[in-house]
């Protein structure tokens, strides 16, 4: 697989992580108890964000776990880089202006620092910090916290067992 397949078929699981994610009805309830769903029950823009980020990390993470100590370093980054452009341009594609790219790049530059760091201390860590990200300190937050942590282990184990037999080539 060449980096930019990679990066189209992580973008290509990465949307559909997110609509399942948002069709979840597990989610949709929790999400919704926390009242951050409009009426129809998706969620508002800035939660929504949150998500993508959160499923933006879990699967470079995932990535990250499957090519460790594998000599395949700098096209793994090159497959990075092209999943997160495929990500922004598909956000272009459907709406997002360009202009705000930047400040949201740099949203997932700032989550994925976090989530790195909370991830190092406990997966428990990790979906405290998505959930703080996504309900402020809304009482439910421990609920949610425990249902990221699982989305995370859902979409890293796999996606690093399919890696794991996947070689980069240019």
């Amino acid at each position: 697989m060449t980096p930019q397949q990679l990066g189209d078929t992580l973008a290509r699981l990465v949307w559909e992580s997110f609509s399942d994610f948002i069709a979840d009805g597990d989610a949709e309830v929790l999400l919704g108890d926390l009242g951050l769903t409009r009426e129809d029950g998706i969620p508002a823009q800035a939660p929504t964000e949150e998500i993508l980020i959160f499923l933006m990390w879990a699967h470079t993470r995932g990535i990250q776990l499957a090519f460790a100590g594998r000599s395949e370093r700098e096209l793994v980054r090159e497959g990075l880089d092209a999943f997160h452009g495929a990500i922004f341009q598909d956000m272009v594609d459907n709406g997002t202006p360009p202009a705000q790219l930047p400040i949201f790049e740099q949203r997932v530059g700032a989550r994925y620092a976090q989530y790195y760091a909370a991830a190092e201390r406990s997966d428990q860590d990790l979906g405290a910090a998505v959930a703080k990200h996504l309900a402020g300190s809304s009482s439910n937050q421990a609920s949610l916290a425990t249902a990221l942590t699982e989305r995370a282990l859902e979409v890293a184990n796999p996606l690093r067992d399919f890696l794991e037999e996947v070689e980069l080539v240019q």
